[in-house]
């Protein structure tokens, strides 16, 4: 079956079309049944397919989070990872993927750095170009985010990021534009914020005169989630659909302001086609509409789920050659340490996350790969980090024992008097109402924006959550407790933690859940089980009218409670007694996400004291860091052996293993500088709330974004972009660069040779700069990128063509983009400050150009 855009259209009523125009909850378009409209269907990316649900939804597999992918430096690899994407797209009757990310990273600070590729708009928008057509050459639309200068959580609704046009143009842009010029994104999202005072969704020069006109973009525009805050301005700027559903600010809106001829029909048909010509496509892709999920697990998938993590390592020191380990490095023991070994931290959070088909932590990854070494493993936890106590998930089982997960049970009214209430203890038999409906979960942190029954259940209602927890180790347990509403834990059957008296707010769902309230409970047992159970009604919640309605939601979580001293002590006596430590530390999603920017780049907790005794207690100490964008590391001139992970998606765990025992030789580079200090960072301090001047936030760095920034005030950073170390040696020579013609374009091409005695592959950067330009610009820019996998002693000859981009500024004056006359360098690295070979090409003629 397929549609004829231009005969519909004309079937249509005004009333019909302007429906179009909106979403049908969280997931779905809406539909024109009588004239054959069908419901299309997205899901949340960029990193995964979550599908239509975030509670209880079908287990999605999970890539390496998007500055890891990114690092990769891998057009090749996100290629397949966009078609693995677009695979699992259409076994959850999904027509559209909510994704990629190409915000530049302005600041590591953003709470959804991890999202972007890089702080670079070359790397962000090649990488994005191969994600997109590896998406849609399954037949599944793209959708390029957050257009434009979405670069912070603060105020995200409202900040006006103020930006000159030529850094708008030159940095933020960018990434946009060559996504376009290499692929033919489907479907692009606005952002939040304001672009100099103007909402992106009400600016016609953004989305009409840029995106449209000047770029040639053919697709359709959607909102971000609720990112609309006008109906004829948005409309009339360009923006086609509106999601969520239901319709906020469109509907009658839209008939009200036709009758003031604020807009007309044509304005409608022009914003309808463009949802008509997306159908067009979902027809085409043969993917069917309202089709149940389904997850997808291959052998196949596994291995580049597999292939992503280890090739998102970056290998940031070995000085010492500890690795990698292999038979031949007499090491029979292994202690590993850090509080992010046990846990599989596979993304950052908010919309990014998902239920996970499975997951390998970094302890198992070592310790299987230990094992076929025939190697010792112990592991000690050395410090906590968590932001929030670690949730139930492993340890909990369903009331009856049948099952992993837990009971959830729902009614519209109190099933027993003081249901809700700080009841001291809990009896056998409540007798409770019959519940109005009920489900499993093998979840605890249950987020109800879906996935509950609203035939049965209100959303005005009470809940229960049942488990029997058990233990792994036996000790003094802290637990804890979040809700949107009021409640109360209970642990076999006593209150022990009372969130229905006076619960205090906190900054969980969406600002309006409460506070995380914790409580110990002593002389747990090993492989015992204990009853908890949660009782709460959201009346308190839903009163407070949250912007999208829902269900509420519960967060439990629980630790062994740990003397910091003793677990300090333990970690530094495990270190001295084994050959080899590795110390697992870093972030996690309830550090980095959505909603909220970081208030530093510092490791939480006694992160840094762990690594600097364990150092101290054995010098052949390899630290895995694992963040989804830069922190600092006070101790890294003691540590001789350091690995950036990333957020590694599924198989996190075994990618981390194949690097540490040499089954991957790490090709990975830096996709956004590491600095010493966060007051090298070029945005410092114009960012975040404290950096906001009344609702704006003043881009004073211009084009000096990222490694830009720090060369052009000569300051050297901990690790600089591009940055990345192998197991081989790579040659760079014979740089040979052809004419420039008269339209720009020319070659380059270099000799590169593995002079190591492993099998490796190299990232060859080429960075282009103006020798004689007629305002500052950056001191090198990188403009291409190849990645060549060599033998041992093997050489090859690179050849990279490059066009007009790569030469030229934008002038703010002719609003134009110009390559002036003159000589530019052309610099071959291995990353932005390692540079290898340098040569020259010259612009005999000014040329001066607009569009792609």
């Amino acid at each position: 079956m397929t549609i004829d855009v231009e005969k519909t259209l004309a079937k249509l009523s005004i009333t019909q079309k302007i429906k179009l125009l909106s979403g049908l909850g969280w997931w779905h378009t809406e539909p024109v049944e009588e004239y054959g409209i069908p419901s299309m269907r997205m899901s949340d990316g960029p990193n995964g397919v979550r599908g239509t649900r975030f509670f209880n939804g079908v287990p999605s597999s999970c890539f390496p989070s998007s500055t890891g992918l990114g690092a990769s430096f891998d057009v090749d690899l996100a290629y397949k990872v966009g078609v693995a994407l677009g695979e699992e797209c259409r076994a959850k009757g999904c027509h559209i993927l909510l994704g990629p990310t190409v915000n530049t990273q302005r600041s590591p600070l953003g709470g959804r750095s991890f999202e972007s590729f890089a702080e670079d708009p070359t790397l962000n928008g090649l990488i994005a170009a191969a994600y997109i057509n590896g998406v849609q050459s399954k037949g599944v639309s793209a959708t390029i985010k957050h257009f434009v200068a979405n670069d912070q959580e603060f105020e995200r609704f409202s900040i006006s990021s103020d930006v000159s046009e030529r850094a708008l143009r030159e940095i933020y842009l960018k990434p946009f534009q060559l996504a376009l010029k290499h692929s033919n994104p489907w479907a692009l999202m606005s952002s939040y914020n304001r672009v100099n005072g103007v909402h992106v969704s009400e600016s016609s020069w953004l989305l009409d005169d840029i995106l449209r006109k000047e770029w040639g973009f053919k697709g359709l525009i959607m909102s971000d989630w609720i990112g609309v805050y006008s109906t004829a301005e948005s409309i009339k700027a360009g923006v086609d659909l509106e999601m969520p559903g239901p319709t906020v600010m469109r509907g009658k809106a839209v008939e009200r302001s036709l009758a003031a001829q604020k807009l007309f029909v044509s304005d409608i048909d022009d914003r309808s086609r463009k949802v008509l010509e997306l159908l067009q496509k979902a027809y085409a892709s043969g993917i069917p509409f309202d089709a149940p999920e389904e997850g997808v697990d291959t052998p196949e998938l596994r291995k580049l789920l597999r292939e992503a993590a280890a090739d998102s390592i970056v290998l940031l020191k070995n000085d010492n050659n500890l690795l990698p380990l292999t038979s031949e490095s007499k090491v029979k023991s292994i202690a590993v340490i850090g509080p992010n070994a046990k846990y599989a931290f596979s993304s950052g959070g908010g919309s990014a996350r998902l239920l996970e088909s499975y997951t390998v932590t970094p302890l198992q990854g070592i310790e299987a790969g230990a094992k076929e070494l025939g190697l010792d493993v112990k592991f000690t936890l050395g410090a906590t980090t968590h932001k929030l106590n670690p949730l139930l998930d492993p340890s909990i089982t369903l009331p009856d024992g049948s099952e992993k997960g837990a009971l959830l049970e729902f009614w519209n009214k109190s099933p027993i008097n003081g249901f809700a209430t700080a009841k001291s203890q809990l009896s056998e038999n409540d007798n409770l109402a019959p519940c109005d409906w009920s489900c499993t979960t093998k979840v605890s942190n249950c987020v109800l924006l879906d996935g509950v029954d609203e035939s049965k259940v209100e959303k005005d209602c009470f809940l229960r959550y049942s488990t029997v927890f058990t233990p792994e180790e036996s000790g003094t347990y802290e637990f804890s407790l979040i809700l949107a509403g009021t409640g109360n834990l209970f642990f076999d059957g006593k209150l022990i933690i009372d969130l229905s008296t006076a619960p205090i707010p906190g900054d969980y769902f969406m600002g309006l859940g409460t506070a995380e309230v914790k409580a110990q409970v002593p002389d747990l047992k090993a492989g015992q089980g204990y009853r908890l159970e949660v009782r709460a009604s959201n009346h308190a919640y839903v009163r407070q009218t949250p912007i999208i309605p829902n269900w509420g939601g519960l967060r439990i979580g629980a630790i062994r409670a740990v003397e910091p001293e003793d677990a300090l002590k333990d970690a530094i006596q495990l270190a001295e007694s084994s050959d080899v430590a590795i110390l697992v530390v870093g972030l996690n999603h309830d550090w980095e996400s959505e909603g909220y920017d970081r208030p530093d780049l510092e490791l939480p907790g006694l992160t840094n004291r762990l690594v600097t005794g364990v150092l101290k207690a054995n010098p052949k100490t390899i630290v895995i860091n694992q963040s989804g964008s830069s922190v600092v590391f006070p101790w890294i001139d003691e540590a001789t052996t350091v690995l950036q992970a990333f957020y590694g998606g599924n198989e996190l765990g075994n990618g981390i293993a194949d690097v540490l025992f040499g089954k991957v030789n790490p090709s990975a580079k830096l996709s956004l500088t590491f600095p010493k200090r966060l007051e090298d960072v070029p945005s410092y301090p114009s960012y975040g709330n404290k950096g906001q001047e009344h609702g704006r936030i003043l881009y004073n760095e211009g084009v000096f974004v990222g490694y830009r920034g720090y060369q052009v005030k000569n300051l050297a950073p901990m690790f600089p972009f591009g940055f990345g170390l192998s197991y081989s040696t790579f040659e760079l020579s014979a740089l040979n660069c052809s004419d420039v013609s008269p339209e720009g374009s020319f070659t380059v091409s270099f000799t590169i040779k593995n002079t190591g005695k492993v099998d490796g592959r190299e990232v060859a950067q080429v960075y282009i700069s103006d020798d004689e330009a007629s305002l500052p610009r950056p001191e090198r820019e990188l403009k291409a990128f190849k990645k060549v996998a060599l033998k041992a002693g093997e050489s090859q000859i690179v050849e990279v063509n490059l066009d007009r981009e790569a030469l030229g500024f934008f002038d703010e004056r002719r609003g134009e983009w110009v390559a002036e006359k003159g000589t530019f360098s052309v610099l071959i690295g291995v990353s932005s400050e390692d540079i290898k070979l340098k040569g020259n090409v010259e612009m005999k003629n000014k040329l001066a150009w607009r569009g792609l």
